[in-house]
């Protein structure tokens, strides 16, 4: 912003001197606003040529030092507000919706509610150390790992595991961080420090993954090496044949590649807000290049193939019972029940337009199930061993096996199992139909890489007709699974989970489902999908290769035209000021066809 307004300035200051006749002070006062671009382009050339990059910033460098050194500071003034207009775009839209890892970090309290000998004292977790004994309450994410010290513990463990059905922790079982406590308040005996939880450890391998990201290549400097040399030909041939260094400052100006220093972000800028139109957030210029360029696609399954919640699938009903009689006692008795089970069966229920009644004398076994009295009628709801104890010696029927990924809920009515409730994380509408859009968009491979098991995973690989199956997977082993993908091309990493974090910002580009996933997903992620729909990403890729091929458009038409302006000053028919002025012209031709990303 600063270089933007100083090379504006000056060039405005100037004019207005020259109309009232002061030249020399309006020679002055372009040449001084042309410096503090200059400065600043020498010190990224510098920094890039220590990294062995060679980017096209030099032609620009050469042709405002040039344009000083000969006594054309005009020249020189608009090269510089040319080249700070295009640092500025592509600087905004690398700054566009960049966030801080704050949100993952802040996800675990600072604080926890400790036992102590005059009760319950609230500590910093990092004093917390191994054989404390913390109160977990409803609702709260465990600060560090721990072993459940009461009867049992009801914890939903999606943002960490991708499983998307809550667990239930016996007294004994291991409880890991970043997990949240759903059922009633528990307490937990702490395991490990802090610093050497399982959610601190994601944090870490998120981290190390951004910093051995390789930075995205300008799609300008893909062209550097020979428009510098054709550059240099043409100047430095002009002024040998003809002994005038004037003719050599007019191509280096004509030269100035604006094209791509202006066109390109103009055009990756309309595509990143055509994407936040269709609800999806892209994290600068070089995420909607990497968006067009995968060739493999490793894709987590809970939350980003599926609902990411459980939903009732099936109903398998006992003689003499109906269905729909079945979930009705069932949701009714789970009225009174705060269970994400008990929420999906209310509402299957509702959705099926199924009168509920009031429950009486309800009593619920934490994460076990619960038993009362629904229109006169003794139900019971829950697992397998709850709901034998309230089955009577003349009640138990056979019932039939399950699908192994499905979570099954036994319905007792008066004593006689009548019913098994079916739940399962269904599979999205758009799954089929997003997998075959990626498929056309250029996705040469698709991988389901899940912390599920491969037995719960295996039916949507069939389903979906996808490549490859990695299942049960750790946070480190899904990053491993990226790597190993990216031999064989550009690789797109889909997810929502804290677990999916690390994989996301080691890939070529990371896509995380932001409307309910993990803000550490979003975080580590280029590519966010605002609206909880996954074809989205199917028209994010589309945007981004429009995007890139009205952006090629503008280069090769701009650099087609300004390599004919260059031969036009080499052989004396433009003069420097002359030459900028055209590149102007050139530069708000290509720009008006960069614009066009704007649409759809």
């Amino acid at each position: 912003m600063a270089l933007l307004a100083a090379a504006l300035g000056g060039l405005s200051a100037g004019a207005l001197l020259y109309l009232v006749g002061g030249r020399g002070a309006a020679s002055f006062v372009w040449g001084l606003a042309t410096l503090p671009v200059l400065l600043s382009l020498l010190i990224q050339i510098v920094t890039s040529l220590r990294r062995g990059d060679a980017g096209l910033d030099i032609i620009a460098a050469l042709s405002m030092s040039a344009a000083l050194a000969f006594g054309e500071p005009l020249a020189g003034n608009v090269v510089a507000l040319m080249y700070a207009g295009g640092q500025f775009l592509e600087n905004f839209a690398e700054r566009r919706a960049r966030r801080e890892m704050t949100a993952l970090l802040g996800r675990v309290a600072r604080t926890a509610m400790k036992h102590g000998p005059d009760g319950l004292q609230e500590v910093a977790i990092e004093s917390l150390a191994p054989g404390d004994r913390l109160l977990i309450r409803q609702g709260e994410v465990l600060p560090v790992d721990g072993v459940v010290a009461s009867r049992s513990a009801t914890i939903e463990t999606s943002a960490l595991t991708g499983e998307s059905l809550p667990v239930t922790v016996e007294s004994g079982g291991e409880a890991l961080s970043g997990t949240t406590a759903i059922g009633p308040p528990f307490d937990l005996t702490v395991l490990r420090p802090a610093a050497d939880s399982a959610y601190a450890g994601i944090v870490r391998l998120v981290e190390s993954a951004q910093q051995s990201k390789a930075p995205s290549v300008r799609l300008a400097d893909r062209y550097a090496l020979w428009f510098l040399a054709l550059t240099l030909l043409l100047s430095g041939g002009a002024w040998i044949w003809t002994g005038d260094p004037i003719r050599a400052l007019a191509v280096l100006v004509v030269a100035t590649p604006c094209p791509l220093i202006l066109a390109v972000p103009v055009a990756i800028i309309a595509g990143i807000s055509r994407a936040a139109g269709v609800g999806v957030l892209v994290k600068g210029g070089g995420a909607l290049e990497a968006l067009g360029r995968a060739r493999v696609a490793v894709l987590d399954k809970t939350g980003t193939l599926t609902h990411g919640r459980a939903g009732l699938s099936d109903i398998w009903a006992a003689p003499g019972f109906e269905a729909d009689e079945i979930l009705r006692l069932a949701a009714s008795l789970d009225q009174a029940s705060t269970h994400v089970m008990a929420e999906a069966l209310i509402e299957a229920a509702r959705a099926r337009s199924l009168r509920l009644s009031t429950p009486q004398n309800v009593l619920e076994t934490a994460g076990a199930g619960l038993a009362g009295i629904v229109d006169g009628r003794k139900v019971a709801v829950g697992g397998s061993i709850y709901a034998r104890d309230h089955v009577g010696d003349n009640g138990r029927i056979g019932k039939p096996a399950f699908a192994s990924g499905a979570a099954t809920v036994d319905v007792v009515v008066d004593g006689t199992l009548a019913g098994v409730l079916v739940l399962a994380d269904p599979m999205r509408g758009d799954a089929a139909t997003v997998i075959q859009r990626l498929r056309k968009a250029g996705i040469d491979r698709i991988v389901l890489a899940t912390g599920d098991r491969a037995a719960v995973a295996r039916p949507l690989v069939e389903a979906l007709r996808i490549d490859a199956l990695k299942a049960d997977l750790t946070p480190q082993e899904k990053v491993d699974v990226v790597l190993e993908a990216r031999k064989i091309g550009p690789v797109m990493m889909v997810g929502d989970g804290v677990n999916d974090a690390p994989a996301l910002a080691v890939a070529d580009v990371g896509v995380a489902m932001g409307a309910r996933g993990a803000a550490a997903s979003s975080e580590s992620a280029d590519v966010v999908l605002l609206v909880d729909r996954l074809d989205r990403l199917a028209d994010a890729i589309g945007i981004s290769h429009r995007s890139a091929k009205i952006a090629m458009q503008s280069v090769v038409v701009g650099l087609g035209l300004s390599i004919l302006a260059m031969i036009a000053a080499a052989l004396g028919y433009l003069q420097p000021l002359q030459g900028a002025l055209l590149q102007e012209a050139i530069d708000v031709a290509v720009i008006l066809n960069a614009l066009r990303a704007l649409r759809g």
